[in-house]
């Protein structure tokens, strides 16, 4: 059977090592070079990469008889492309798999150019064809998410649950879900008396209760990342607590856990999320869901629905600039389009 016969591609699809270990052994020790030497690659970033230079030297087994990689000729790697494009990947994963093999071919060059003299990056010139394929972004209403809340506390999938509403709650990507401690359960509330202007103009007050977690490493452009303490609600707290009074007593620290073959207790991988939500969340929503779509439904709603500011957004998904939250981020419907104002 051939890669991935049958299914379409992705930008994380995952080669299996016994797979790789079928591939061209000068091409798998390169990325293996070319990867070990790669020191300013986050920790999310680097299997990113190899799952694209992966993907990438398993179709040259397959379609170009598994030849060294320094004898790869651009209408080959053109091919590739043609490849990925027929395969429904979007734009934006066509490009990211592109990147992979032309960062790695930059690196020969600079790193072996005595070995290599001749060899040039071959993906240099080659543009990605624009296919279209998009996955369009349509965040949870508010009442699509009670609903999904609703239907996981029916099911009685607490761990579940407290994820989701922890998820939503914070804003948080799968990789800082992952690191939550079982102690922040313990932690106490935090209570500010805020003032609120609404759409009006009129100031009221109100009291914000919240907590925080422990620091958790967060995406950042240094390879160990941001470090950052996650605001969550109370209603997050209390499925937390669930959760845990559920589970029982085990000696894994981490919140989100899964059972070995063994019996024993770990901490959840982020393709765990995955799975939560290409499948159960998936089906009780009746559309595509992904771990990324609480953090965008999270903006999205305090915005639209609950008439904060982009502003507000902006500083509980911890974004460096505001621009990113409303371009990104906060999704309206063409309805709320503000140029309608141009024909008042």
């Amino acid at each position: 059977m051939g890669l991935l016969d049958g299914k379409i591609a992705d930008r994380s699809e995952e080669i299996t090592d016994e797979l790789w270990e079928t591939v061209n052994k000068f091409n798998k020790d390169m990325v293996q070079d070319y990867l070990d030497n790669q020191a300013d690659l986050s920790a999310k970033t680097r299997p990113a990469y190899r799952s694209g230079l992966r993907v990438f030297f398993v179709w040259v087994k397959e379609n170009l008889k598994d030849k060294d990689f320094t004898q790869i000729k651009k209408k080959e790697f053109q091919k590739y492309l043609n490849w990925l494009t027929n395969r429904g990947l979007s734009d934006s994963a066509i490009r990211f798999k592109k990147s992979c093999v032309s960062t790695f071919c930059n690196y020969v060059m600079m790193m072996y150019e005595e070995e290599y003299p001749t060899f040039r990056n071959f993906t240099v010139g080659l543009k990605v064809v624009q296919t279209g394929y998009v996955h369009e972004k349509v965040p949870l209403t508010p009442d699509e998410y009670l609903n999904l809340c609703q239907e996981l506390e029916h099911r009685e999938e607490w761990q579940k649950l407290a994820y989701l509403v922890f998820s939503y709650s914070t804003g948080c990507r799968r990789a800082e879900a992952r690191q939550l401690l079982k102690e922040v359960v313990d932690y106490p509330a935090k209570e500010k008396a805020i003032k609120i202007i609404d759409e009006n103009g009129k100031e009221t007050s109100a009291i914000s209760k919240q907590y925080l977690t422990h620091t958790i490493r967060c995406k950042g452009k240094s390879v160990v990342g941001k470090p950052r303490k996650l605001k969550f609600g109370e209603d997050a707290m209390s499925w937390l607590k669930k959760w845990l009074e559920i589970r029982g007593e085990d000696d894994c620290p981490y919140m989100f856990v899964v059972k070995t073959k063994d019996g024993n207790t770990r901490q959840v991988g982020e393709g765990i999320f995955n799975d939560w939500c290409s499948g159960l969340f998936t089906e009780i929503v009746n559309r595509r869901c992904h771990p990324h779509l609480f953090r965008e439904s999270r903006a999205t709603n305090l915005v639209v629905y609950e008439h904060k500011s982009a502003e507000v957004a902006q500083k509980l998904l911890g974004h460096e600039d505001v621009s990113t939250t409303k371009n990104h981020y906060i999704i309206k419907n063409d309805a709320d389009d503000e140029s309608d104002e141009a024909f008042v």
